[in-house]
C-alpha cells in the first residue's frame, strides 16, 4: 500500500515476512540482542530515552544522535537474513540497523528526521515492525500537527523513500492503553567511518 508525503511515496508491505518466520525472529530479537536504555543529552540536559535499543551492522558503521556514539554489536544470523530481504525489497544496500524495544505505551519515540551526516544526504530508510500495532505519525518540517497517521501492525515493512528525511518528521507517539511490546527495526545505509569529511 502506498501513502503519499508531498512528492513522495511511502510504500507499506503488509504481511512482509512468512508468519512463522515473524514470530520466530521476534522471539530471537527478544532474548538474544543486548538490549539497553541509553542517555542521550537533549536541550542541554542529559536523560533516559523511553524505550531500549540494540545498535547493529558492520563493524565501520558507527552512528551518532544526541551525543550518542553508538559502536555496532554484530549481525546474528536471522537479523542479517532479514538484512538481505529488506535491502531487495527497498532496492537499497543497508549496512546498519536500528533496534528499539517499546516496553508498553509509555514507552515512544518523539518528533525527528532520520537526517545524521552519517546516513549521507537522502538516505532511504526501512522500517519492519513485530509484536504488538502502534500509531506512527507524520509531520512537515514547517507544520505543527500530523499530516499523515498510520497504524504500522505486525509483520510490516514501512520504506521512506531517498529526500523524505529533507522534508518530513515522524514520531511514535505514547499511548495510554495497555499494550504489549514492539519491535522496531530502522534498517540504514551509514557511510563508513573511514569514508566520512571530518576522517581526512
Amino acid at each position: 500500500m502506498d501513502y503519499s508525503l508531498g512528492s513522495h511515496q511511502l510504500q507499506l508491505t503488509t504481511p512482509f515476512l512468512e508468519p512463522e518466520q515473524a514470530r520466530l525472529l521476534e522471539q530471537h530479537l527478544m532474548q538474544a540482542l543486548p538490549w539497553r536504555q541509553e542517555r542521550i543529552r537533549l536541550f542541554g540536559r542529559e536523560r533516559l530515552i523511553p524505550r531500549q535499543q540494540c545498535w547493529v551492522g558492520d563493524p565501520e558503521a558507527q552512528y551518532r544522535y544526541s551525543g550518542l556514539t553508538l559502536v555496532p554489536e554484530p549481525w546474528t544470523g536471522p537479523l542479517a537474513a532479514l538484512r538481505d530481504q529488506v535491502s531487495r525489497a527497498a532496492g537499497e544496500s543497508f549496512n546498519s540497523v536500528l533496534c528499539n524495544l517499546y516496553r508498553h505505551g509509555q514507552d515512544s519515540m518523539g518528533w525527528h528526521s532520520d537526517d545524521e551526516p552519517e546516513l549521507g544526504p537522502d538516505p532511504v530508510i526501512a522500517s519492519v515492525s513485530l509484536g504488538q500495532e502502534r500509531p506512527f505519525h507524520f509531520r512537515h518540517q514547517r507544520d505543527q500537527y500530523p499530516r499523515l497517521k498510520l497504524v504500522l501492525p505486525h509483520n510490516s515493512l514501512l520504506v521512506m523513500p531517498a529526500g523524505l528525511q529533507r522534508e518530513w518528521q515522524h514520531q511514535l507517539p505514547k499511548s495510554r492503553r495497555v499494550l504489549g511490546p514492539r519491535i522496531n527495526l530502522t534498517f540504514r545505509r551509514v557511510v563508513p567511518v573511514a569514508d566520512r569529511p571530518d576522517n581526512g
